[in-house]
């Protein structure tokens, strides 16, 4: 078993406490003595609690990413690869069961950011990169006159991410499967 490094475990603690507590509510005291680690240790290896944040956040979008590409391996229809979007999600929304899930966190992250902060751009920029990978698989299909793969991919986005809000408030992913049958039906029409 391989051990851990300080930064290891200083991500995985705030992670861990990010998610279930908040950023706000989750102090460098509270992570350096859930990751076991001196205090001088989280400033060796990162700048500050912003730097921090910000490596949790790429680090949570790193997780989505393989989730994705997890998926997108096994599509073999641009509709597959359109769900395969919809089932990251979900798939990632396993991973924080663990922690009491409370919706996706790079969103509450974002809502407790300024609106300046330059971590949510990294937020918005998952975002973004969802619907462009929605936009991209539409792009793949035939489509009714009238109808755009960006057009569709902006409604699948909103559906997504609506559905992970409402799962965050439930506890569980249900909205999040609601929302992917919905999807089906929304591609069958297309």
């Amino acid at each position: 078993m391989t051990k851990l490094t300080a930064r290891e475990r200083l991500l995985n603690s705030a992670a861990e406490l990010f998610y279930s507590d908040g950023l706000a509510a989750t102090g460098i005291d509270a992570i350096t003595a859930h990751a076991g680690v001196a205090k001088m240790s989280l400033y060796n290896n990162f700048s500050s609690k912003a730097d921090l944040v910000e490596a949790y956040l790429e680090r949570r979008i790193g997780e989505w990413h393989g989730f994705y590409q997890t998926r997108l391996e096994r599509a073999q229809t641009p509709q597959q690869r359109v769900l395969a979007v919809f089932d990251s999600y979900i798939d990632h929304a396993a991973l924080s069961y663990e922690w009491g899930f409370r919706g996706c966190g790079l969103l509450n992250a974002a809502a407790e950011l300024a609106v300046d902060d330059p971590a949510r751009v990294s937020v918005l920029r998952q975002k973004e990169e969802a619907e462009a990978l929605f936009a991209a698989h539409l792009g793949e299909m035939p489509l009714a006159a009238q109808t755009t793969a960006d057009d569709v991919a902006r409604h699948l986005s909103f559906l997504l991410e609506g559905a992970m809000s409402r799962a965050g408030l439930d506890g569980h992913d249900a909205a999040l499967k609601a929302a992917r049958k919905i999807a089906v039906c929304i591609l069958e029409k297309l």
